[in-house]
């Protein structure tokens, strides 16, 4: 009896084992050293660089200066332990150009591009990306892909003028997409035109190689009138779909009676497309008809059909977008493309493989009775991940789950939310975890779920206070109390107070003064906090919220939601910089740290669920990133990605 059972342990293994070798590699960028200098102090030079996913354990760099064109080594023996270097000999009156060099034992295998520090460079602590801003716009949310197969990272910022929420009426200007190199070259301007109205909920983009060519594409929902970065239009250029001013529309009530909604400056007619643009040049490569469409049979709906389909008449449910990056065959990513989350939901998996765009699958919440569970149930972000283990993706959407076929995985119930986290935020758990917020009051104001399951591990309800209408709006996850294993998680507003562990019990009756982002910045395992222009530590012992960093001259975007244009590990080491636009927005300004850490881990950028989390951070109200393995005070050794990267 004991044997059999110790053969069908043996058995089980080697399946296990046998199947998880059978999940293919993903395909991802291939990235070089990221190498990035900063004279942080008058007389002193932080570099720092990448460690790769698909570098071998035992890697050890040296770290080269170039002055006048003299070459100095100045690492006494290769660097195993850090991905960093302080140098403290350098004649900064000179340009002095940093790289690194891969050893094998005594050998070199590898040598990085170069980073220039400038002659009498001035002492700060980020790297200036000048801009060429439109009139009337500021900088706002950013993006990064590799645009032109060089192995780093170029920048995608959208211009912003006026823009308006959904709910609202009125003209716009119109969005603008502009790419840059890290130097400041602009590479190309796309405007969407007057037909693609400006605001947090329409004008979602994706940077990300789609198609596995060593070069990230752009892709987004594009109208008539919306100019390439060839100066090609796509559609029709001198069609205007605006509501003119003074325009309303009649829309049934429940009751039979009738109501007038203004709709000024609202598109609700016209046609709509979904293009992909090359990353390199702004041209458009394929445009396709956008799905899902407003309505599901006419392209100029009534205010009545609107309202019969979504819930209202003018436009507000009907045009709240969302977007994302996935790897729905697990080796492959496709684009997301969605619309609707109030009422009716309506998400799009799309392809780009030859140029070409295809629609891999369609699921809609009114498609059937069994999908009417799922209406209702999106947030203003999504997040995207392997929540069951077959190496395929998951799109995490709100208080419910899509499986990579289309189909729905499970639904809460919650309702809409303005925030979610998705990663292994309880390390002694199998798999991955979710926290939520829940945007009304009810009994699971903020919750903590099974990611594969939907499983409610614990929920704490949210309470009307004095004139808080909506309930939670903020909800944060990250590990800032070492003296708990795992995540802490906490919500603003509806009478949340406190801090919880991922057990559910309050830890704490006080909590960090901010709600927003967290970002790894002072080189230990805990996050830090980032919110507005600032970075701080959570004092779990005074139980205070303590400043570590304030980036002065620099703005947050995104008003109260006082977001970061982008935060993530784009440079030099592990740590994440974090990119802000300057106060006269004519530069956008990255961020780096310069504080030693006795930690190496390889890039994030290498983790595939990280690596989504940058793709869609830009989309709707943004979301700071998460890896997919716990990172935290007592953490395991990361896992190494199952990534093949360079070329189809």
């Amino acid at each position: 009896m004991k044997s059999s059972i110790i053969l069908f342990i043996i058995l089980t293994v080697l399946t296990i084992d046998g199947a998880a070798q059978k999940i293919p590699a993903r395909r991802m960028e291939r990235l070089g050293r990221g190498v990035v200098a900063v004279r942080f102090e008058p007389a002193k030079v932080f570099v720092s660089w990448r460690l790769l996913g698909t570098d071998f354990d035992k890697i050890a760099f040296n770290v080269y200066r170039e002055t006048d064109g003299q070459i100095v080594k100045l690492n006494d023996k290769p660097l195993a332990d850090v991905t960093f270097f302080v140098d403290e000999k350098a004649d900064l009156k000179k340009a002095n150009a940093y790289f690194v060099r891969a050893a094998a034992g005594r050998k070199e295998t590898e040598t990085s591009a170069k980073f220039t520090l400038a002659a009498d460079a001035p002492v700060r602590q980020y790297l200036s990306v000048p801009l060429q801003t439109p009139a009337g716009y500021a900088p706002n949310d950013a993006s990064v892909g590799d645009l032109d197969g060089d192995g780093e990272y170029e920048i995608v910022v959208h211009q912003s003028g006026r823009g308006r929420d959904n709910s609202q009426a009125g003209l716009t200007t119109e969005p603008v997409l502009q790419a840059y190199k890290l130097d400041g070259r602009l590479l190309w301007t796309i405007n969407l035109g007057k037909n693609i109205r400006e605001g947090a909920h329409y004008t979602q983009f994706i940077v990300y190689d789609l198609d596995g060519d060593g070069r990230a594409e752009v892709a987004c929902k594009t109208a008539d009138g919306t100019t390439d970065g060839a100066g090609k239009t796509i559609g029709d250029a001198k069609a205007d779909w605006r509501a003119p001013e003074g325009t309303f529309v009649e829309v049934d009530n429940p009751d039979g009676t009738e109501r007038k909604l203004n709709i000024s400056g609202k598109i609700l007619s016209g046609p709509e497309f979904l293009t992909v643009f090359d990353g390199l040049t702004g041209a458009a490569l394929d445009t396709a008809p956008y799905d899902p469409p407003r309505h599901p049979a006419k392209q100029d709906p009534t205010g009545s059909e609107l309202n019969a389909v979504w819930g209202d008449g003018y436009g507000n449910r009907a045009d709240r977008f969302l977007a994302a990056a996935a790897y729905l065959d697990g080796v492959h990513p496709s684009l997301i493309m969605s619309r609707g989350y109030y009422t009716r939901t309506v998400v799009a998996a799309w392809d780009f493989r030859d140029q070409k765009l295809a629609k891999r699958w369609v699921f809609d919440s009114d498609s059937s009775e069994e999908n009417r569970k799922f209406r209702g149930q999106g947030n203003h972000n999504l997040s995207v991940g392997d929540v069951d283990g077959d190496g395929r993706d998951e799109i995490i959407f709100g208080a419910m789950a899509l499986d990579d076929d289309g189909r729905g995985m499970y639904s809460t119930g919650f309702g809409h939310g303005d925030a979610l986290h998705l990663s292994d935020l309880d390390p002694a758990r199998p798999g991955l975890e979710v926290f939520d917020i829940q945007e009304r009051f009810d009994d699971a104001g903020m919750s903590f779920r099974d990611a594969r399951t939907g499983e409610v591990i614990w929920k704490k309800p949210s309470i009307k206070a004095g004139d808080d209408g909506e309930g939670p709006g903020r909800g944060l996850s990250l590990d800032i109390d070492p003296r708990y294993k795992g995540f802490e998680s906490w919500a603003f507003g509806a009478g949340m107070t406190g801090l919880y562990d991922v057990k559910g019990s309050k830890i704490s009756d006080k909590m960090p003064r901010s709600c927003n982002f967290g970002v790894f910045w002072d080189g230990d395992l805990l996050s830090e906090l980032l919110d507005r222009n600032t970075i701080s530590k959570w004092n779990w012992e005074k139980e205070t919220t303590e400043v570590v960093f304030t980036a002065d001259g620099a703005l947050s975007n995104n008003g109260t939601k006082a977001t970061p244009a982008l935060s993530a590990d784009i440079l030099g080491d592990w740590r994440e910089e974090v990119v802000l636009r300057s106060a006269d927005n004519k530069e956008l300004r990255i961020y780096t740290t310069v504080i030693p850490t006795k930690h190496r881990f390889y890039t994030f950028m290498h983790d595939p669920e990280y690596r989504l989390s940058i793709a869609w951070q830009n989309v709707a109200y943004n979301q700071p990133p998460h890896t997919s393995f716990f990172i935290g005070e007592g953490m395991s050794k990361p896992p190494r990605p199952n990534i093949t990267t360079g070329g189809k």
